[in-house]
């Protein structure tokens, strides 16, 4: 089960995040291809299907792998294997799942053997390790009850557990269940390791926090943002390594009425090159006025940005306990696409669901695609939605040729006047 990006797929994602680094506009760099719906309540071999928190796509077999986040609740905790046929994947609001196709479904393991108990983890992300073929998956931890350690773990693609990633100290939930108490650390509950991606050369993997460490300063509000760190792991070691700041916008849409649930966080990341990404950002609001909706007539209430992010020129913090008047660079991101600006083919705004996952995909007519998956939180009025997108290429290399040339011709002009 090798990962790796082919070289067309690499220059193309180089090109497209350079270029909306420098300002071109989103319509320049991703393209909506369509979406698919399984609905809440589908089941497949015994299993209810749901949670789809993270997706890969294995390029040696054409097929994807996504992991649930059911904390053994509903069922044991799982991975699916799947087919994705794009050409079925629609720009509709009512596009059905015909291009959908479940085809297996594996346990998770623990070091002993045996499936977790109940609420005894929380599977967020997953990924092929590209140099063994092995799986990796994060673990959210938990902040509340019994407090839970965040986690990153290998497991063989039959479940079984490899081994788990160094995860530093400053990550581990101590003190107050709230996190505001003088001397608490860690992460906040539910805002913890939502993201996995390997480097381009599978030499590092990177996950990071959905929001910043209770040291770190509060959670995303309606009126703050919030600063998580991405943290590098030597792939073949486990190590921990280097830690980037990433700032986390604020909440996009109030809730309504004032005062409901509201938050904003960083639930994946997809490296495209050395220390440079493309970051999700999911935000929710109760009641918030999102566009399109759901099926029970309503807003979603969700909000999703896709960034092009670089840390090259980003400080490694993982030597500050605290960023809390801390001197740092913090990577840069910018808008690549918010897609609620999406429209179906007859005019109306796509409906979005709370999209956690994403992965390369195939290239498709020469294009690279991206394709999106919702954790439908196994609620009755969401959904499992697959969303699929183009990168769309950058002007051809001729046309900047032609450009040199003119500045080149202005430049003689000049001087010749002068």
């Amino acid at each position: 089960m090798q990962h790796r990006l082919s070289a067309l797929s690499t220059s193309l994602l180089a090109a497209c995040l350079s270029f909306a680094t420098h300002g071109a506009a989103q319509a320049q760099t991703l393209s909506y291809i369509g979406q698919q719906i399984v609905a809440t309540g589908t089941t497949f071999q015994n299993t209810t299907v749901g949670g789809l928190s993270g997706i890969d796509y294995v390029a040696s077999t054409g097929q994807y792998i996504a992991i649930s986040d059911d904390r053994s609740a509903v069922n044991p905790a799982r991975y699916y294997g799947l087919s994705l046929n794009l050409s079925q994947f629609q720009r509709s609001a009512t596009p059905g799942n015909s291009g959908v196709g479940f085809q297996s479904v594996t346990t998770i393991l623990q070091s002993s053997g045996t499936p977790y108990a109940a609420n005894t983890l929380d599977p967020e992300s997953i990924r092929v390790n590209p140099n063994s073929g092995a799986l990796v998956w994060s673990n959210e931890g938990q902040r509340s009850g019994i407090f839970q350690n965040p986690t990153v773990r290998e497991m063989t693609t039959g479940g079984s557990h490899v081994r788990d990633y160094s995860v530093p100290a400053a990550f581990l939930p101590v003190g107050s269940a709230a996190g505001t108490a003088a001397g608490d650390m860690g992460i906040y509950n539910n805002l913890a390791f939502e993201s996995l991606t390997f480097s381009t050369d599978g030499k590092t993997l990177y996950t990071a926090t959905e929001n910043g460490l209770v040291q770190d300063g509060p959670a995303a509000a309606t009126t703050t943002g919030t600063r998580s760190r991405i943290l590098a792991f030597d792939a073949a070691s486990g190590l921990a390594g280097a830690q980037y700041v990433y700032n986390v916008n604020p909440v996009v849409l109030p809730p309504q009425p004032a005062g409901q649930f509201a938050t904003n966080g960083l639930v994946e990341l997809l490296a495209v090159g050395d220390r440079q990404f493309i970051a999700m950002e999911r935000s929710f609001a109760i009641g918030a006025a999102s566009p399109g909706v759901g099926s029970n007539g309503l807003p979603t209430g969700y909000t999703v940005r896709l960034y092009a992010v670089d840390a090259r020129g980003a400080t490694d913090v993982s030597a500050l306990n605290t960023l809390v008047g801390a001197n740092y660079t913090a990577a840069t991101k910018t808008l690549l696409l918010d897609l609620s600006d999406l429209k179906n083919d007859d005019g109306s705004a796509l409906a979005l669901d709370n999209l956690e996952g994403m992965t390369l995909g195939p290239v498709v007519d020469g294009k690279q695609t991206l394709v999106l998956v919702s954790d439908n939180n196994f609620g009755s009025t969401q959904f499992t939605q697959f969303v699929a997108l183009s990168i769309l290429p950058v002007p051809e290399p001729v046309s900047a040729a032609l450009l040199a040339m003119g500045l080149a011709g202005v430049l003689i002009l000049v001087r010749r006047r002068s």
